[in-house]
């Protein structure tokens, strides 16, 4: 699966960005399909994820209630939504998916095999 991610850019604090995730090569409907970030001098981190073709969506603390993932299976692409973001939200977001991910990894960096290049996400305060 290769993955394409877009839709990064600089916002303003409490504004909001909309992040895309298109992939070829392989359908990915029955695919987790999570995002992660990584902020200046941080790791990797886990943001959202959907579980397979259940719909079950998992989100990090710092981001519940204002971010959401969705998935559109028609155009092989997953979308996540980031509403009221802040500078801490600053950072390279990465989409990925795993045809193998369980339910108890569904947020573990480890579950992903397949990754995008990442897109830049700036928030000023």
């Amino acid at each position: 699966v290769q993955l394409q991610a877009s839709g990064g850019g600089l916002v303003q604090a409490g504004g909001s960005l909309r992040l895309s995730c298109a992939a070829s090569g392989r359908t990915i409907s029955s695919y987790s399909k999570a995002w992660f970030r990584q902020g200046p001098g941080k790791e990797r981190e886990f943001v959202a994820a959907l579980f397979r073709s259940y719909g079950r969506t998992y989100y990090a603390d710092s981001v519940k209630d204002r971010f959401t993932i969705s998935a559109d299976n028609a155009k092989n692409t997953v979308f996540l939504q980031m509403n009221n973001l802040t500078p801490e939200d600053t950072a390279v977001y990465y989409c990925a998916t795993s045809g193998r991910a369980i339910l108890s990894t569904v947020t573990s960096r480890d579950a992903y095999d397949s990754w995008g290049q990442g897109t830049q996400v700036t928030v000023s305060s």
